[in-house]
């Protein structure tokens, strides 16, 4: 059976010229990055917190080219949310290996337990998404991990269900637990950027720097592109 095509999406520099080969009722153009087809959108982002708003354009490429299936605006509002694979690393580091190091000695020891950490993370994520997907509108940042980690341990070490029913259920204990202890609706949040210092960042941005993180509100807008301008 063929593999599908691996996909991506970056952030690329709006002074960039690309070629428009297209035009796309979403907004987004199709353009040519060597010799990929891609789709390009532009947008202006504007974050509005404590008060003050701040606009910046921002250029996504992606060869996710059906704008059917995947919209022009839900793509910037997701890889506004990027930043999220962070979450993934807290998880995968100190929830699952609580802060412990990898016991092998070996390379293909080390390997054998990277792959069963992100085998175990990706069947907990699933099970998750399996779980807040039960209920129409219900966001999967809310599910906890800790509660579908604690779970899946506590049913393993009472061998429960080992014997599987006849009845698939995709929802099951660890679902219902997660659903039971669902966590309120995520805040966007937002922070300064700053380029990473080789000393510590609390001594080079000063004693007297605000690091609190505000509440935020985004607005995108689209910029539709004719074939003969740029932005």
């Amino acid at each position: 059976m063929p593999q599908p095509a691996p996909t991506f999406s970056c952030a690329a520099k709006s002074g960039r010229r690309l070629p428009v080969r297209g035009r796309h009722d979403d907004g987004s153009h199709q353009s040519q990055l060597g010799p990929l087809t891609v789709r390009v959108i532009d947008a202006e982002i504007t974050i509005i917190a404590n008060g003050v708003r701040q606009t910046g354009h921002y250029r996504l490429i992606t060869t996710l080219l059906d704008h059917h299936r995947y919209p022009a605006g839900q793509l910037i509002a997701l890889y506004h949310q990027r930043w999220e694979i962070e979450t993934a690393y807290l998880e995968l580091k100190s929830t699952i290996l609580d802060g412990r190091v990898l016991r092998s000695r070996t390379p293909t020891g080390i390997e054998q337990e990277i792959y069963a950490l992100l085998i175990t993370y990706q069947v907990l994520r699933t099970a998750m998404v399996d779980a807040t997907d039960s209920i129409a509108g219900t966001d999967p940042d809310r599910a906890s991990f800790t509660i579908a980690l604690n779970t899946a341990r506590d049913q393993i070490v009472q061998a429960a269900s080992v014997i599987a029913g006849t009845t698939i259920d995709l929802v099951g204990v660890i679902g219902r637990q997660v659903l039971a202890g669902l966590m309120p609706n995520r805040r966007v949040r937002t922070k300064a950027r700053i380029v990473k210092r080789a000393i510590s960042k609390y001594n080079a941005r000063g004693p007297n720097i605000n690091r609190t993180t505000y509440q935020a509100t985004i607005e995108i807008n689209i910029i539709t592109l004719t074939p003969d301008s740029q932005p």
